[in-house]
């Protein structure tokens, strides 16, 4: 099975925020820090907050954090709830297959899906961001020491 590429983001968001201490990142530094379009970040961030999982606060001093529910969130759930209950196949779309009455595959399939996200679902994100990833993650968000010079 492949993520699309809005759950994998929505993944390394909450794994950047959950090993934020301090200094609460902009969208637009995480954005920068995972080297993806703020456009992208900003649309993925907007759902995770309406999941309950990241708390946006505007102004000065404002930022990005991860809430509780984000920390101990399921990684299992937040892919299903991300990539939705759609098949992996699609054997009703424009040109139905002609196998779909009696198809073995389809089934097939939905338990192979099935069995991927429930070896996803003992894991939380605090259990994502454990070491070696942590601290590489901590390395990223530190970005060049204060006062370096920009190439």
């Amino acid at each position: 099975m492949r993520l699309t590429r809005f759950t994998d983001l929505a993944l390394r968001v909450l794994m950047r925020l959950a090993v934020e201490d301090a200094d609460l990142p902009t969208t637009r530094d995480v954005a920068a820090t995972m080297e993806v379009p703020y456009t992208h970040t900003a649309k993925v961030v907007a759902r995770l907050q309406h999941l309950g999982l990241v708390e946006a606060r505007r102004g000065r001093g404002g930022g990005l954090a991860l809430t509780g529910a984000g920390r101990s969130a399921s990684v299992g759930g937040l892919v299903r709830e991300l990539e939705g209950a759609g098949d992996v196949v699609d054997c009703e779309g424009a040109a139905p297959c002609p196998l779909r009455a009696a198809c073995l595959l389809r089934g097939a399939l939905r338990g192979a899906q099935e069995a991927f996200f429930a070896s996803l679902d003992p894991l939380t994100v605090n259990d994502l961001v454990a070491a070696p990833t942590g601290p590489i993650l901590l390395g990223l968000s530190a970005g060049p020491p204060s006062g370096a010079a920009r190439a």
